[in-house]
């Protein structure tokens, strides 16, 4: 039975991407936001936030609570990954196509104003929509083609853009409302080989036998310290 020599202590690409998505959401948001302020004329910043998770399941919690926290939810999760083994080989590495999922959620809540009643799920579904926008414009701008991962990255590309609305039993005063943007991207994975030893000493002892003239013996050692 052949073992590995080396721990496998190292992450796979599809890790180190799905964090970089996250990081690049992370810190486009906070850019957009300081942009805001600089436009003429000046926009509302708020307009431009989001706050950024990574393999949550419900993350829409926080519209639940008491007097919530209305800003968007951005939650990225890792869903498959398919391989191509023409475009692969037999051992080292892996062409794979893997989907990220990009879920949005905002949160709405009814109110009255002089013009009438104002429904909780138009303004979740508009704000959810916002953030969506946000993403989509940041994952496909120029500077992330490659996820800033080049080298790493072959390609990004969007597969599909879905709204839905999360499972909750109770009826929330707060509506809220999901949009998922599925990412495929093409990259190699990679998996540990046979590292070999490295040889020092060879020793070798031979000896040739003759029917009329007895045996001769040879000893060699051949060091390659």
């Amino acid at each position: 039975m052949t073992v590995l020599q080396t721990l496998i202590d190292k992450k796979d690409n599809f890790e180190i991407i799905r964090d970089q998505i996250a990081a690049i959401l992370a810190a486009e948001c906070a850019n957009q936001k300081a942009l805001a302020l600089l436009a003429d004329p000046v926009q509302d910043p708020d307009d431009y936030d989001f706050t950024v998770y990574i393999e949550r399941t419900n993350p829409w919690e926080q519209f639940f609570i008491e007097s919530p926290d209305l800003t968007p939810v951005v939650n990225i999760w890792y869903d498959n990954s398919n391989f191509d083994g023409n475009a692969s080989n037999i051992s080292e590495r892996q062409k794979t196509d893997a989907v990220f999922n990009i879920d949005c959620y905002a949160g709405g809540i009814s109110s009255a104003d002089g013009n009438g009643h104002q429904p909780g799920d138009e303004k979740a579904a508009l704000e959810v929509q916002r953030a969506l926008r946000l993403v989509r414009n940041i994952l496909m701008a120029a500077p992330n083609t490659y996820l800033q991962l080049r080298g790493l990255v072959w390609k990004r590309w969007p597969q599909s853009i879905n709204m839905f609305q999360p499972q909750n039993d109770t009826r929330p005063v707060c509506h809220v409302v999901a949009g998922r943007l599925a990412l495929r991207v093409t990259f190699n994975e990679f998996s540990p080989q046979y590292v070999p030893e490295t040889l020092e000493v060879v020793a070798v002892a031979m000896q040739f036998d003759t029917n009329d003239d007895g045996a001769v013996t040879i000893n060699a050692e051949y060091d390659y310290t």
